[in-house]
């Protein structure tokens, strides 16, 4: 007598996720050369490259690739930080079954100083895999091609045709890849956003922030004339008032807190203001002509973006003024909106099949928001539709944006089994609202 239907797709799922396990080595050796292409954003140099990494990886699952480049007038700013083709990759292989959109932002943040190793060269220290990029969000990718591997081999019947998003700009551009697809009707289903925590997380939303690039305009001489009257204009000390009404204006923007649910055991999401970088001068014979500083505003969703943009440009008016022939200007360089809550009906399947990954029972999940952003702003606002799943392979130790990034292969290796549940058609038919309630 043959076993029922669902009990045979229960064992090929086990023997997937024994499948994942075995060859987790494979998914390693992809994340080494992720890392190895340098995507850092600014400047954005290494889009094109990696798209072709992905069309490659992609190629033997049966999926077509298509890129899509956002046009440079909608994120080139003169003097700005970004330059190259901003390349997204679209991979998808139609059926005739509901798409499931499967995001990553391929950028990284450029390495900041204090790395012991080689940031694009990617270094094992036993489960630990070290590099600029690893768990935000290159192994993310390794992680969801393991399990795709393991649907193909173990012939998982897959509920879902997977859309793979690999997109351009999410750390602070200007015009996030996704943004443009979204605008561009590229984007349909709903969508996995990996741009986020192995933790036993609800989302509930996010902050949006801006990157306001300012340029102070002095006036070059000799350094042994700079202290005679009417003689040049130094522009890194006539700076100081701005730079001082600046972090006072830093101290107002702090006590402004959001209604946001935060991260277990940590204090209430505020607004954010900070210098994010500064640069001027050419020389000490020199009195400086220019100096040029990048304000990052993170500002809560209950917050208005024009009113925190004309509140620094009126502190920086203000500033300029009392230093006379200074100039300045002010460009924005980037810009995420807040993300509004993303609940949706798909997402009580997403909490099962990441308690089945990970080892989560569902009372162990919590929701919150965050003060860090994601592009999924705009998604929501060009497309209508507010539901956006998040996982990912973020965790509080993982030194995310900071010198010595990883994630582990534990965590790849339950990511992988996480997504391969949540696509497999018999998962928790009863959670899925795109099978009818008879078939469920």
């Amino acid at each position: 007598m043959s076993e029922p239907t669902s009990l045979r797709g229960g064992e090929t799922r086990a023997e997937a996720r024994g499948w994942i396990a075995a060859n987790v080595e494979s998914a390693v050796a992809d994340l080494g050369r992720m890392i190895a292409v340098d995507t850092a954003f600014p400047p954005g140099l290494g889009y094109d490259d990696f798209a072709g990494l992905m069309a490659d990886f992609v190629a033997p699952l049966g999926f077509a690739s298509e890129r899509v480049t956002v046009p440079e007038s909608l994120w080139k700013e003169p003097n700005g930080p970004a330059v190259g083709s901003r390349t997204n990759l679209i991979a998808s292989r139609p059926s005739d079954r509901p798409v499931c959109g499967l995001y990553f932002h391929v950028d990284t943040v450029p390495a900041a100083a204090g790395w012991e190793t080689d940031p694009l060269r990617m270094e094992r220290d036993g489960d630990r895999l070290i590099g600029l990029g690893a768990a935000d969000m290159k192994g993310c990718i390794a992680a969801i091609l393991l399990a795709l591997r393991a649907a193909q081999a173990c012939g998982i019947e897959l509920a879902y045709d997977p859309v793979l998003l690999f997109c351009t700009d999410e750390e602070g551009g200007l015009y996030p890849g996704i943004r443009y697809l979204a605008e561009q009707g590229k984007l349909s289903g709903h969508i996995l956003n990996f741009n986020g925590s192995a933790e036993a997380r609800i989302w509930a939303g996010c902050f949006g922030l801006f990157n306001l690039r300012v340029r102070i305009h002095g006036q070059a001489v000799h350094a042994g004339e700079g202290n005679r009257k009417g003689s040049g204009l130094n522009a890194i000390e006539s700076a100081l008032p701005l730079l001082n009404a600046l972090m006072a204006l830093k101290a107002r923007v702090a006590t402004r807190i959001s209604a946001l649910p935060p991260p277990p055991g940590k204090s209430s999401l505020a607004a954010q203001l900070n210098l994010a970088t500064i640069a001027g001068g050419t020389a000490g014979g020199q009195v400086p002509a220019l100096l040029e500083l990048t304000i990052n505003r993170r500002y809560a969703p209950e917050e208005r973006f024009e009113e925190a943009l004309a509140e620094i440009e009126a502190v920086i008016r203000r500033s300029v003024a009392t230093v006379p022939g200074l100039t300045v200007e002010t460009a924005l360089v980037g810009h995420l909106i807040p993300t509004a809550d993303p609940a949706g009906p798909h997402w009580p399947r997403w909490q099962a099949a990441m308690g089945q990954g990970f080892g989560y029972a569902p009372e162990d999940f919590r929701r919150w928001g965050a003060a860090s952003c994601s592009d999924f702003g705009w998604v929501q606002r060009a497309t209508g539709q507010h539901e956006v799943l998040l996982g990912g392979l973020g965790r509080p130790d993982r030194n995310i944006h900071s010198p010595g990034e990883y994630t582990t292969v534990p965590d790849i290796v339950a990511l992988a089994q996480a997504v391969l549940s949540y696509l497999a058609t018999d998962f928790r038919p009863d959670l899925n609202p795109d099978i009818p309630p008879t078939q469920s």
